[in-house]
């Protein structure tokens, strides 16, 4: 199951999708306000998200299909609700992948987030999301990822675009709860080398957890699953394949 981060939708994953399924079951989401995901209800004007309550979206659609268990592969904040669901329902996740994967929020990130915090309701969403790419993506071999983020983020609301970021700002002390306590299923972190906001703080928390591996995608950033998918497929594909349900331990 592939959990996309806040802006972008299930297309984030194009490239992935053809090698996956010559291996396994694919399911792809679109979350709540993203792609093509529709509420049955349209939230109250001043409504705010929690990462729980998106899990439990998620958990619903395996309800809904049938599914107990499940690998999950995560991006950005998609790594941050998959930590999320586990902690609501360890019993249905089987291995993590995450890429580009949000664990603690450095100075720099929390500067950026705090300026968003400031302008979200002043300032229209592109704008921050284009600064958000560049900061996060400033490279010229990050051209691509930064379109794909800000092709997918037009299609959020004003509203929604509130919503996500108010999310995104209180989410240190839950990442401070999940370094805390290391989940015992097995985790992939798979970063780019040049993704400077998190790398170095996955680096840390893997030197101290057994059940985690690390692995560092060369000439690729944050979004190394769109810079650089033929590693970033081989090395998830692998590990889930090494982790698949049912296979002995």
């Amino acid at each position: 199951m592939f959990i996309h981060g806040a802006g972008g939708s299930s297309a984030i994953w194009f490239k992935q999708i053809r090698a996956f399924q010559k291996y396994f079951n694919v399911l792809l989401i679109d979350l709540r306000g993203h792609g093509d995901s529709r509420l049955k209800a349209e939230p109250a004007k001043h409504s705010v998200y929690t990462f729980e309550e998106i899990s439990r979206d998620v958990l619903n659609v395996l309800d809904h299909l049938g599914i107990e268990r499940a690998h999950f592969v995560g991006i950005s904040l998609g790594s941050v609700i998959i930590r999320s669901l586990y902690e609501l329902a360890p019993e249905r996740v089987a291995s993590m992948v995450l890429g580009g994967a949000v664990i603690r929020l450095n100075l720099r990130s929390r500067v950026l987030i705090a300026l968003g915090n400031v302008f979200k309701r002043v300032l229209p969403y592109l704008w921050i999301y284009r600064l958000a790419a560049w900061i996060l993506m400033p490279r010229r071999q990050n051209r691509e990822a930064r379109a794909v983020f800000i092709r997918e983020a037009r299609k959020l609301k004003q509203a929604e675009f509130v919503r996500w970021f108010q999310l995104a700002w209180g989410v240190n002390p839950l990442l401070r709860r999940f370094e805390a306590h290391e989940p015992p299923v097995p985790v992939l972190y798979l970063m780019g080398e040049h993704d400077h906001m998190f790398l170095p703080e996955v680096r840390r928390s893997v030197e101290r957890h057994r059940s985690s591996v690390l692995k560092i995608i060369e000439h690729a950033g944050h979004v190394c699953n769109v810079e650089a998918p033929e590693r970033f497929n081989q090395y998830a594909i692998a590990f889930i394949q090494a982790h698949r349900i049912g296979a002995p331990t």
